[in-house]
């Protein structure tokens, strides 16, 4: 986060965004909850509602609560940090790994892939309703389930579907390889290198006054009834997991971080790998009832994780969590590293809705870009020297860092006679401009600079696109008149890009 958004990241604008998430309906809906605004890793604010054991005991940030099918995002790490290592090949048929699995679609068995598991694209159906109360299950009884042959929803690597018992596979398939419970594995590749003290696959370590009980409510809140933890069985490794909103907010940060030049912690999973993890791998139909809030571009599911697209601000990643008695939400801001995680101790709490909203509106109240982009220097350099052409008056023949092609395409002549007349329509340029990087107004990425140079009556817009040769030289060079301060064309609609933060190298 650059030092401008980190200041307007105030305590009173995460606490204000809080407030409208954790609001009346959500405290209502939950005897205990707690939401926490992040960034880059800290918590900077939290919130803290009710007694999370029904007793006199309030919540406090340090309390416990069970993060369910957010363990998912643990369980996919995982699975990528041995695909890493070559002990696992996701393009491989599961049944190379869990040769008794038997799948089938339409009477024929059908082929499914580690990478379609987990990116929830294998054909397995929806199994939400029927896993929460199962997540205790043996592993052998899962085994026998599996050998009798399960049948496909849709065909294999078609649709989005989301399968527990398919990414629950991926654990087995944890276990073949390494021969240790997966459990472990998790928290010895992990947990522990990351210092993630307070989260784990059970109870069993937490003191008793730490964690929060779980409740149901069928009356909107007007009575509670308590809700005992479900198991944690061969199903345990996408749902059972508990932690604290310290340290999923270092979770999230050490996820977000791999977008940025500095990412937490490389020798525990490659950034690159970290990144595969925030990718929309299945496409997700939008608007969907999945997800809060209207702006959506798009949306998919990458490896244990959701990926939203906003029209506005770009891209979130989150994952919900629920189980009997427990709600819980984290997403984060790609290009900010601004997140919100939400607990509540009762599945009407919704979660996903108060972190969403809080969000929201702390992305709005900050002014957060859509992304951050870094141009090619060289990119910069042919915009610079290209500026400084156009504003002495020389002929498209000058122009430097050209490629070959350009000119061709269109004349130099036939250049110069358009660029004649915008000059002439924005009343020519004038004699003062301000520094170039003040008049950069776009980067869609690192190849592509848009900017402008002032007129008297109108603005010269000039963008310039680099093609990646060891050499980059400018493949497409296009100018056109804006109205003063514009950076749009009249009709032209809005881009994502129009929103990015765009960083030109240091001189």
């Amino acid at each position: 986060m650059s030092a401008q958004l980190h200041a307007a990241l105030t305590d009173d604008t995460a606490e204000a965004a809080l407030a409208l998430g954790l609001d009346e309906r959500a405290r209502r809906l939950a005897l205990a909850a707690l939401a926490a605004v992040c960034e880059r890793g800290e918590v900077r604010a939290f919130a803290a509602h009710g007694h999370p054991r029904a007793d006199d005991a309030p919540t406090t940030r340090d309390t416990v609560f069970r993060i369910a099918s957010m363990s998912k995002s643990f369980l996919a790490a995982t699975v990528l940090a041995l695909r890493d290592r070559g002990l696992i090949d996701l393009h491989a048929p599961i049944t190379e790994y869990l040769p008794s699995v038997r799948l089938h679609h339409r009477g024929h068995e059908a082929t499914v892939t580690g990478e379609q598991l987990l990116s929830n694209r294998s054909g397995l159906g929806e199994d939400n309703a029927w896993v929460d109360r199962h997540l205790g299950v043996s592993r052998a009884e899962i085994a026998a389930l599996c050998a009798a042959g399960v049948p496909l929803a849709a065909a294999p690597g078609t649709t989005y579907q989301y399968s527990n018992l398919g990414q629950s596979l991926l654990g087995r398939v944890v276990e073949v390889v390494t021969g240790r419970p997966v459990d472990d594995v998790v928290r010895e590749t992990l947990l522990e290198p990351l210092g993630l003290r307070r989260t784990a696959h059970t109870a069993d370590g937490y003191a008793a006054d730490a964690l929060a009980g779980g409740f149901r409510t069928f009356d909107e809140g007007g009575s509670f009834t308590p809700e005992p933890f479900v198991g944690s069985g061969a199903l345990g490794c996408i749902g059972s997991m508990f932690s604290t909103v310290d340290d999923i907010a270092a979770w999230m940060w050490f996820l977000g971080s791999a977008f940025g030049d500095d990412p937490v912690a490389p020798d525990v999973l490659a950034p690159a790998s970290r990144i595969e993890l925030q990718q929309p791998r299945t496409p997700i139909p939008v608007p969907s009832g999945m997800f809060d809030g209207r702006n959506l571009a798009g949306a998919g599911y990458g490896y244990g994780l959701f990926v939203e697209e906003d029209q506005r601000f770009g891209r979130v990643v989150q994952h919900s969590g629920g189980l009997p008695g427990f709600s819980s939400h984290m997403r984060w801001h790609a290009a900010t590293g601004v997140g919100v995680v939400a607990f509540g101790n009762s599945d009407e709490f919704g979660a996903r809705r108060v972190a969403g909203t809080a969000l929201g509106e702390l992305l709005r109240r900050i002014e957060a870009p859509s992304a951050v982009v870094r141009p090619w220097r060289e990119t910069v350099t042919a915009a610079r020297a290209i500026d400084a052409a156009i504003l002495a008056g020389r002929p498209a023949t000058e122009y430097p860092f050209l490629a070959g092609h350009v000119l061709a395409d269109v004349p130099a002549p036939v250049r110069d006679a358009r660029l004649a007349a915008q000059l002439e329509e924005v009343g020519g340029l004038a004699a003062t401009q301000a520094p170039f990087a003040e008049r950069v107004v776009r980067a869609a990425d690192e190849a592509e600079l848009r900017w402008r140079i002032a007129g008297a009556r109108a603005d010269l817009r000039v963008e310039v696109r680099l093609v990646g040769l060891p050499e980059p030289r400018v493949q497409g060079l296009a100018t056109a008149v804006v109205p003063r301060g514009e950076t749009r064309i009249e009709g032209e609609l809005p881009a994502p890009a129009d929103r990015h933060r765009v960083e030109l190298p240091a001189d």
